[in-house]
């Protein structure tokens, strides 16, 4: 794929990790800027799994390919630039180490076929409604509560439920939660954390 065949947007969003900055708008922002006629190119020190499946839902196929330890590079084309999709197979069949995207491959399993986010006890009943997913997202750098939390919901059937608590509230997840349409409520700690219930739409 070259300047030459497509209209190419870059963003590296490594410098902003480093700084332990949340870069989840500024990649959303982007998004948000591109016509259907251009490539999205990501640079990132991890796969961005999650958000594959996010942009999967606004019509995007990916591939990502592992250029370092801590480079990613992942290359997101709309599903009607014909141009650019066909340039993103034949770089997916030329590259080895190319990770095919087509459509996110981003697991569907429910959420309670992952052990380590089954659902635990809850004593208010009204949260008993739907399968539940408990995420305790404290202490842990950005992006990876909203990421981990977009994750979940990901693998999550309509109607199932995850609960996250948080260093704070996740303003930029609630912001991600209001365009995906998933209802949720928030619940002030009085130790500074929020607790979120999120039912996916």
């Amino acid at each position: 794929m070259s300047p030459s065949d497509v209209h190419i947007v870059e963003l590296d969003v490594r410098p902003h990790l480093s700084k332990k900055l949340e870069p989840f708008q500024l990649i959303m922002d982007t998004v948000k800027g591109l016509q259907h006629e251009d490539v999205f190119v990501l640079h990132a020190p991890f796969k961005p799994t999650p958000l594959l499946g996010i942009l999967k839902m606004k019509g995007y196929s990916s591939t990502s390919e592992r250029k370092g330890s801590d480079h990613w590079v992942t290359t997101f084309v709309h599903k009607k630039n014909k141009t650019g999709a066909k340039a993103l197979s034949a770089m997916v069949l030329s590259g080895s180490e190319a990770d095919s995207e087509p459509g996110s491959d981003v697991e569907s399993a429910s959420c309670k076929g992952h052990p380590e986010e089954q659902a635990v006890a809850i004593e208010n009943l009204e949260l008993l409604q739907a399968p539940t997913v408990i995420l305790d997202n404290r202490g842990l750098e950005p992006p990876q509560p909203m990421m981990r939390t977009l994750a979940a919901l990901e693998r999550c059937k309509p109607g199932e439920v995850v609960l996250i608590h948080n260093d704070r509230v996740p303003v930029f997840l609630i912001e991600e939660l209001n365009n995906l349409g998933c209802p949720y409520t928030v619940e002030d700690q009085a130790d500074g954390t929020a607790k979120v219930r999120i039912e996916k739409g």
